[in-house]
């Protein structure tokens, strides 16, 4: 999924009413968001926590600053480990690492939801599906040649 769906997505999922407008710049596609009351801002997860604020949902970004740290430090690790990954092995380990690390745990930073369960749900989604997909019979995953 494009970051600037993900963000649309995350806009409605807080009940923001208004769409913003998004652009991507360079080769890995960052995505942009120009304001209408100051600089763009550049980043998902930049961008990801602008919109929180905006939607007034600032709990999303964690309420203790151990929380918040922990919030932080899986927004990071969507960006550096989990976008980017293509390999069938990469993404299976990566899905084990966090099985394991979610074994005790409702949700990432815990017992609470965040931003950062958000984001990695999506980050994630289409690895999941590729995986499906994958494991079904050729005939059922390839659509019928004519």
């Amino acid at each position: 999924m494009a970051a600037a769906a993900e963000l649309m997505l995350l806009e409605k999922s807080l009940g923001l009413s208004k769409e913003n407008k998004y652009s991507a710049q360079g080769e890995r596609q960052i995505p942009v968001l120009q304001t209408n009351s100051g600089p763009s801002l550049t980043g998902l997860t930049t961008i990801a926590a602008h919109l929180v604020r905006q939607a007034n949902k600032e709990y999303l970004l964690g309420s203790t600053p151990e929380e918040k740290a922990v919030v932080q430090q899986w927004l990071e690790y969507r960006v550096t480990h989990v976008d980017g990954q293509s390999g069938k092995d990469d993404v299976r380990t990566l899905l084990k690492d966090l099985n394991l690390y979610l074994e005790d745990k409702v949700y990432l930073t815990g017992y609470n939801f965040t931003l950062a369960d958000i984001l990695l749900y999506y980050g994630l989604h289409r690895f999941i599906h590729l995986l499906h997909l994958s494991a079904l019979p050729l005939e059922v995953a390839l659509p019928a040649c004519s």
